[in-house]
């Protein structure tokens, strides 16, 4: 089902003047049948980079590197962002767009399982994208959470799952039951860390903002 009536996720993201790159890179991104956000989402990013101020930002799943796009091209020129990849064609892809953009100065992707290659980086970040393999969001959590800066903001993508972690809500349920329990599971805690103030937003497939407290 549709998080969001499809006629206006359609108007909301007309709303967004892309890039011919940017616009390029989404269009090869749904021909490739790959799970990347929209331009609604993209913009959304862009906004938590330039309100955090951000300098360095952490990405959890590249795909074809199109919301890596959307994060680095309002970075500052001394700005960095990793971002991990588990499949190295996609992460292939994802660095040529970057040569394209001009942007492989201050974007990197790192290629392996994020579960490990978080522990690799070193924080903090000012902003985290998390939208790697969903039966990992609870296993990354505490360390995304350290690895963000008091202020720093914690995106994760596809938390509303088609609908599918309502109980009872889809009839018929089309996602892997393993992937809706993890991110039902990952919702809860997310919820209730003490260390952060996280508000869940009805976009798209649903996405919430985590900030992270200056004390917990």
């Amino acid at each position: 089902m549709n998080i969001v009536i499809p006629a206006i996720n359609a108007y909301l993201s007309s709303l967004v003047a892309e890039s011919p790159l940017l616009k390029q890179v989404g269009i090869e991104g749904v021909e490739l049948e790959l799970p990347i956000i929209d331009s609604a989402v993209g913009r959304l990013l862009e906004t938590l980079v330039l309100v955090t101020g951000a300098q360095r930002v952490l990405e959890i799943g590249t795909a074809n590197g199109y919301s890596a796009l959307w994060l680095a091209q309002s970075l500052p020129h001394d700005g960095r962002l990793i971002s991990i990849e588990l499949d190295p064609a996609r992460a292939q892809i994802a660095r040529g767009h970057f040569d394209e953009a001009g942007i492989s100065n201050r974007a990197n992707v790192m290629v392996g399982d994020a579960a490990r290659l978080v522990h690799k980086v070193s924080g903090p970040f000012d902003v985290i994208f998390n939208d790697g393999d969903k039966r990992q969001y609870l296993q990354l959590l505490d360390r995304l959470v350290t690895l963000l800066r008091p202020g720093g903001v914690l995106v994760t993508d596809n938390v509303l799952w088609d609908g599918e972690v309502v109980p009872g809500l889809v009839t018929s349920p089309q996602r892997p039951a393993d992937e809706t329990e993890a991110i039902a599971r990952y919702n809860k805690q997310l919820a209730a860390d003490s260390r952060l103030v996280t508000s869940f937003l009805p976009i798209r497939d649903g996405i919430s903002i985590s900030v992270r407290k200056y004390s917990s």
